[in-house]
């Protein structure tokens, strides 16, 4: 069995859970979630646990096993507490600061860039701290949004400024070496 999809997953207080074949939808205080499964995966709820079960270990039912369990997770727990990545900003005239739903960046170009909130995505921006959060209730969106932030400015490897995931460790190179004077 997979070590991951044999886990039962436990409702917390404040989520339903609608499961019509293989269709699932996720109620919750932050919002709600619907996808589609595999319908050779069964998925079945009894006093507030759901159970992802598969007919045969071929490898790919096995993948899809625990694929779909980690989905069903990451969908109860975005709607019940959501998630969130957070962006650390580093550079002489860097600014983030949220315009509406929107995140206007400054970023040493000569213009300022802003990103868009999806549907379901809520910005933060600490001028002070330098941090920048992508809150929401889909954790591959979150992901999705806080990687095309990152890819605006990424990691410079000489003097260490850029826009970084908080936490991410950048190995800083040597620039040249100087002239002896000879």
């Amino acid at each position: 069995m997979s070590r991951i999809g044999k886990l039962p997953i436990t409702l917390p207080k404040g989520v339903e859970v609608k499961i019509d074949g293989n269709k699932v939808s996720v109620k919750g205080p932050k919002g709600q979630l619907e996808e589609t499964f595999s319908p050779e995966i069964s998925i079945s709820m009894e006093d507030g646990t759901i159970t992802v079960t598969r007919p045969n270990n071929e490898p790919r039912i096995r993948a899809l096993h625990g694929t779909t369990r980690a989905l069903l997770n990451n969908m109860i727990v975005g709607c019940s507490e959501g998630f969130q990545k957070v962006l650390d900003y580093k550079g002489v005239g860097y600014r983030a600061e949220v315009n509406g739903t929107d995140l206007v960046l400054n970023l040493g170009y000569s213009h300022p860039i802003t990103v868009k909130a999806p549907e379901g995505i809520t910005f933060e921006a600490d001028i002070k701290t330098h941090l920048i959060k992508v809150m929401g209730r889909d954790r591959h969106l979150v992901g999705l949004i806080a990687d095309q932030i990152r890819k605006l400015r990424p990691p410079e490897r000489y003097h260490g400024t850029g826009i970084r995931y908080q936490g991410e460790e950048v190995k800083l190179k040597a620039g040249k070496a100087g002239k002896t004077g000879k």
